[in-house]
């Protein structure tokens, strides 16, 4: 029996390569101060005389992060508590158990809900332990010590019966590779190779996260801000946002935005709150004037995320929404200023060789007098005349010599430069579609459609004159046909016919759900295709059609959906 028992509790620490010698002393961890935090999280998680508590002292996250974590403790772990005792541990553990702004940037893609091809995965066996079930920037959300991201592992073979099979064969693409542990049976599992990689890059305590605390200040955003945007299929806008604190706090703001169409002229207005975590972590909510009425519509009630700069001068991220996030601005912010300032131009772009092109500046406060050589885009642009001018628009006339450097410019007024503003070009060498390769979802009168918007974008090719590369230039939407293209993976596919429509401003719409009787064997709406767009009056160097494909892979709904998998049950 005594055999028995050192055997079990050995064993756990044999699958992870360790001995019970080996195990390292826990590291300093962060004292918890709250007391709220105290009270309502002592009972399980319990302290130390430095005031550290079990766990929580150990980790740091987003507010997505620790929002999770609330949840999973109250659904699972039985813990009551108010909405209001919910969102002020949720502000003191995100602010002060939180990230530094350098820590988040690479990671804000998960928080703004965009799909995104990850590449900071080291291994496949990496992938294969962390990936298969969510992405990598998941775990990366997070900095533990060493011993909390074994905790965390042990955490997930309680709850989801695949992970521990992930853990010790990885399930990655190339799956488990038996020969090399025939080979080396002491190699390490994917697990360990996982703990190994977290606990290096994503560690408890780090530089940046020294820094911050020493620097960390209140978000003084209070006043008037430019905006610029841009949302797939409706092209870039232009406007501004005053935000105002919520009396008595210092991290809540009510906010008023108007952005301007380049497109069409028309307006927007919006109206939201916010509340800015550890300084610079910026969440929020806000709507139109008006109900929305299409799934694309921009009146439509948006989730703001935004990354607020350290020194609280600039701001950038993504206000999204729809069922499954599939909408969204791509935002960036700044500080008004009393000095003259450029904020967008209408074109992107200028072809070598033309004569006479109209620019139109969208800027503030600019000056009464304004001349040609008031403005510089560049070697081989030259700007010919001013046509206009008002205090907030610049309309100029500008040559492209015929043998212009291509490349991205910027446009420079006075003191204020729009950095990458305009590119100029002498030929469109290929066409993407954006998104390059989604997700659409079916669905019915339970469950919503997730949509999808495509875009037709130019491009020319750099110095080393392969497509898709760091040094080609992009040129901007052009027009363009859409339709839909087989995409064939097996014999007879007919996806096509079924999984929905597509529109001419390459707005794609699924089918509904359920069986389909005109489909054999009464199959669902579901497949994969190419969604092609053809430009319009542009044509190769050979005089064809230039072509652009997207894959989309049109899928049944989230029939059921959760905060957290694990608590749905």
């Amino acid at each position: 029996m005594r055999v028995l028992l050192a055997s079990i509790l050995v064993l756990p620490l044999l699958l992870h390569g360790q001995t019970p010698e080996a195990t390292a002393p826990q590291e300093p961890g962060i004292p918890v101060t709250d007391p709220l935090v105290i009270a309502k999280c002592g009972g399980c998680h319990t302290r130390d005389k430095d005031g550290n508590m079990l766990r929580l002292s150990w980790e740091r996250a987003t507010p997505e992060g620790w929002e999770e974590a609330i949840k999973r403790m109250v659904r699972l772990r039985g813990v009551v508590l108010t909405p209001t005792d919910a969102r002020a541990i949720l502000k003191y553990l995100a602010t002060y158990h939180g990230l530094a702004p350098e820590e988040a940037k690479p990671v804000m893609y998960y928080a703004e809900k965009r799909i995104q091809d990850e590449t900071n995965i080291p291994t496949e066996d990496v992938r294969g332990a962390c990936a298969n079930c969510h992405a990598m920037a998941r775990p990366l959300s997070w900095r533990r010590s060493a011993e909390d991201w074994k905790l965390l592992a042990n955490l997930h073979v309680a709850l989801y019966p695949q992970a521990d099979d992930a853990f010790r064969l990885g399930l990655s693409a190339g799956g488990f590779d038996e020969s090399r542990h025939h080979r080396e049976p002491g190699a390490p599992l994917p697990v360990d190779e996982a703990l190994a990689y977290l606990a290096k890059a994503a560690p408890l305590e780090t530089p940046e996260w020294a820094a911050w605390r020493a620097r960390m200040r209140a978000p003084k955003l209070a006043g008037r801000w430019i905006v610029t945007a841009r949302m797939l299929g409706h092209g870039r806008f232009y406007g501004e946002m005053d935000v105002q604190p919520v009396a008595g706090t210092d991290d809540q703001f009510t906010t008023r935005v108007k952005l301007t169409s380049l497109k069409d002229g028309s307006t927007i207005t919006r109206t939201g709150h916010s509340l800015v975590y550890a300084g610079y972590a910026w969440r929020g909510r806000s709507k139109g004037a008006t109900a929305a009425s299409s799934p694309d519509d921009l009146s439509s009630e948006m989730r703001e995320v935004l990354w607020v700069a350290p020194d609280q001068n600039t701001a950038e991220g993504r206000w999204f929404w729809g069922q499954y996030q599939e909408f969204g601005f791509d935002v960036k912010m700044k500080r008004a200023t009393p000095e003259p300032a450029l904020i967008t131009a209408d074109l992107t772009s200028l072809k070598t060789g033309s004569q006479a092109a109209r620019v139109r500046l969208i800027g503030e406060n600019l000056p009464p007098q304004i001349t040609p050589a008031d403005l510089d885009f560049g070697a081989g642009v030259t700007v010919k005349r001013v046509v206009s001018h008002s205090p907030s628009e610049i309309v100029a006339e500008v040559d492209v010599a015929a043998d212009a450097v291509p490349g991205k410019r910027d446009i420079v007024f006075h003191r204020s430069v729009l950095e990458s503003a305009i590119a100029v070009y002498d030929r469109i060498d290929y066409v993407r579609v954006l998104p390059e390769s989604t997700l659409a979802r079916l669905g019915s009168e339970h469950h919503p459609k997730g949509y999808q918007q495509f875009e037709a974008v130019a491009y020319q090719r750099g110095a080393d004159g392969k497509p898709h590369t760091a040094d080609d230039v992009e040129l901007g939407p052009i027009d363009a046909a859409w339709s839909v293209e087989e995409f064939y993976s097996v014999y007879g596919d007919d996806d096509k016919e079924f999984v929905g429509s597509l529109g001419p401003t390459g707005f794609f719409t699924p089918s509904s759900d359920g069986p389909n009787p005109q489909r054999k064997f009464s199959r669902n709406n579901y497949g994969d295709v190419w969604i092609v767009a053809t430009a319009k009056g542009e044509k190769d160097k050979d005089g064809k059609p230039l072509i652009g494909k997207s894959y989309l892979v049109v899928t049944v709904p989230a029939y059921m959906q959760w905060d957290q998998p694990e608590v749905g049950q």
